[in-house]
């Protein structure tokens, strides 16, 4: 067996034998193999293949992949959104012990050798190593229809992990295309990677390579006839909402209009009802309005942990670290702005410690518990049983509420300000507030209209600190109820809004020096409300 650099990409490369994608006395699926070869592995271990697709959105959630099972905040893609959301301006939380994201809200993730980069970095190289090694085997061209949907799982899940790395280890793609980002690494070049390195490409060859891997699985997913079994696997809507995100990112307005009514028009997802939401929720994969999640188990070693897990570092009704002072809550400037009318108040406790959303039994419960005013109360427990150690609640990756606010957003700055008011009017009298005027005009005037919708509607999903990267706006936590010495204010392009590459990247990769890390920044410096 080949043997590796000590970097965190090799590191990943030894790694994924959590997932069940590599046999500690064989070689992995993806080693080095002529196209004769490649055929024989494929027709040899069919059962293999779709263990190592499953594998893939198995690496979404596992307990100690990243860092070990010391660290009680490595849980897989949920961590990042914990991460993310705790670096910016919507989420409040306090910095205290139970609280094992500190170093995101107190921005000490900007030191290199701490645990938070290291955690993003490695979560997402090590599933890009269980995605190349199925795609090192499948031929591209290949019209068998469960092959197809398997390369088109490993092409859309390629593309999530490269943009959600791009997204934080350099600024947002337009302005910045040329800047480097990330090394890509792929079934062509995972071999020479994993012993000689890789350097960093653009910001625009990442997201070329996010481009070609989701037009990639789209071809596949329209071409193939196998149908997913579950939501934790992605179809073709999916992988068409995928590409419009990005698509909005790069400011590619028409194309992102158009994948997000694809993606609509596509899923049968529906959005939750007022009604649906008028109580804690957003826990179970088969809700109508969910596209794609991460499908949690009761067996799953982040539940079977107790309290190494999502629910408990966010859920304010769960057993877990929340309830025992680590309180999620919204920020007090954006909870004022939502009207009395709109049934996502009740997502939040207001100054009173009270939400109209609360059944009896939960009123009682986050009165006795002591949560504080403004904790969020959005996301319920599993099977609705309040304060119980199974936290095994879905997670989701996307809702179809997304597409609908992504499409009135590039409606309006593809030139259809009007088109774009009126999409954003439909989805919130519909579905959220019937009390809502959008009176905005102008196509920058309907962004920010969507850009607040998409904080309420979103929080807590993840989306708030991309949304504050790729809009440009900086992170300014004055009157959102930080604790002082956390208030800051950031501005747009600042390079403490960046995570600079793990320390033992480079130490270990050869082909990225001190030099060419993003630059040192220093720790931001509170600010008077």
């Amino acid at each position: 067996m080949k043997k590796f650099k000590y970097s965190f990409i090799a590191s990943a490369l030894l790694g994924v034998s959590l997932v069940g994608c590599y046999d500690m006395n064989t070689e992995p699926l993806g080693s080095t193999i002529t196209a004769d070869q490649k055929e024989a592995t494929v027709n040899a271990n069919p059962d293999r293949i779709q263990a190592s697709v499953t594998a893939m959105t198995s690496v979404f959630y596992i307990f100690g992949n990243a860092l070990g099972e010391s660290y009680h905040s490595d849980f897989g893609y949920p961590s990042i959104m914990m991460m993310t959301d705790s670096r910016g301006t919507d989420m409040v939380c306090e910095d205290i012990g139970y609280n094992w994201f500190t170093q995101s809200l107190t921005y000490e993730d900007l030191n290199n050798t701490y645990w938070a980069t290291a955690l993003y970095w490695r979560a997402c190289y090590k599933q890009l190593y269980t995605v190349n090694s199925l795609a090192k085997i499948i031929d591209p061209a290949t019209e068998d229809p469960n092959l197809q949907f398997y390369l088109a799982q490993a092409y859309a899940i390629r593309a999530f992990d490269y943009f959600t790395l791009a997204q934080m280890y350099q600024h947002t793609y337009v302005g910045h295309e040329n800047m480097p980002c990330v090394p890509i690494i792929t079934e062509a070049n995972m071999d020479i990677a994993g012993s000689e390195g890789c350097a960093r490409s653009t910001v625009a060859e990442v997201y070329e390579q996010i481009m070609n891997d989701l037009d990639a699985a789209i071809s596949l997913l329209e071409n193939t006839t196998v149908t997913r079994a579950d939501k934790r696997y992605v179809n073709a809507a999916v992988a068409y909402g995928l590409r419009a995100r990005v698509n909005l990112v790069m400011n590619n307005w028409a194309d992102a209009a158009a994948d997000a009514a694809k993606a609509i028009e596509l899923t049968d997802a529906t959005p939750y009802t007022a009604e649906q939401v008028s109580k804690p929720t957003m826990a179970d994969i088969e809700d109508n309005s969910w596209m794609w999640g991460i499908l949690v188990a009761e067996t799953d070693r982040a539940v079977t942990s107790g309290i190494c897990n999502w629910p408990s570092h966010m859920g304010s009704l769960n057993y877990g670290y929340a309830s025992v002072g680590a309180w999620r809550r919204i920020s007090e400037a954006l909870y004022t702005t939502i009207p009395a009318t709109d049934v996502r108040k009740g997502w939040f406790l207001n100054e009173e410690g009270v939400s109209p959303n609360l059944n009896a039994e939960q009123a009682a419960y986050v009165a006795s518990a002591g949560c504080y005013p403004y904790t969020q109360v959005k996301f319920g427990t599993y099977q609705d049983v309040i304060y119980q150690d199974v936290n095994a609640n879905d997670i989701p990756l996307m809702r179809v509420e997304e597409m609908y606010l992504i499409l009135a957003e590039a409606q309006a700055m593809a030139g259809e300000p009007a088109a774009g008011a009126a999409t954003l009017q439909n989805f919130v009298t519909t579905y959220r507030d019937a009390a809502y005027t959008c009176n905005a005009t102008t196509d920058v005037a309907v962004q920010d209209a969507v850009w607040m919708q998409r904080r309420i509607e979103l929080w807590g999903e993840g989306f708030s600190y991309y949304d504050l990267m790729r809009l440009k706006k900086g992170v300014d936590r004055r009157g959102a109820g930080f604790q002082a010495a956390y208030v800051y204010n950031i501005p747009a392009g600042d390079d403490a809004l960046i995570l600079r590459l793990p320390r033992a990247e480079i130490e270990g990769n050869p082909l990225i020096s001190d030099a060419q890390n993003n630059p040192a920044a220093s720790l931001p410096t509170p600010v008077s409300e």
